[in-house]
């Protein structure tokens, strides 16, 4: 177990999750294409040339569970109860083929369950950064995380 119970975290507990993700092709293509995403964007590079970005973009879901993944081992890993909800959802820089993705955290609020005595809430905030060190996409997480006494 990676995760930390919720009575162990802090809130402005920041963490810089050790694992890094460059990004590829068939990444791309293969979640465009398992969520029925036919966006030109995505998957047409000469359309994806024709648009103002120039290359093919990366499927914003796909960064976006990325970030999620990322953040997993350090956060919740044996410790969730569940995933309550993703709120603020930003993606401010796009993601290109061949980007090298690293995932920050940070607690933002601790809050008690009012409905299970044996957990409580924590929201995270993540955040997705590029080799350039652009934040590519950020989200507020919120889970319900077992006590270290339950």
């Amino acid at each position: 177990m990676a995760g930390k119970f919720f009575d162990q975290w802090r809130v402005g507990e920041r963490i810089s999750h050790d694992i890094r993700r460059t990004v590829t092709e068939t990444d791309n293509l293969l979640f465009s294409t398992m969520t029925h995403n036919p966006q030109p964007l995505h998957l047409d590079v000469e359309a994806a040339k024709e648009s103002g970005f120039g290359q093919i973009l990366v499927n914003s879901t796909f960064t976006f569970s990325l970030l999620v993944g990322l953040s997993v081992g350090d956060t919740t890993l044996g410790t969730l109860v569940a995933n309550l909800g993703f709120d603020k959802v930003v993606t401010p820089k796009p993601v290109y083929i061949g980007d090298t993705l690293r995932a920050e955290s940070e607690v933002k609020e601790l809050r008690p369950s009012k409905s299970r005595p044996e957990a409580g809430v924590v929201t995270f905030t993540h955040e997705l950064i590029n080799q350039r060190d652009e934040v590519v996409c950020r989200c507020e997480r919120s889970a319900l995380l077992k006590k270290s006494s339950a």
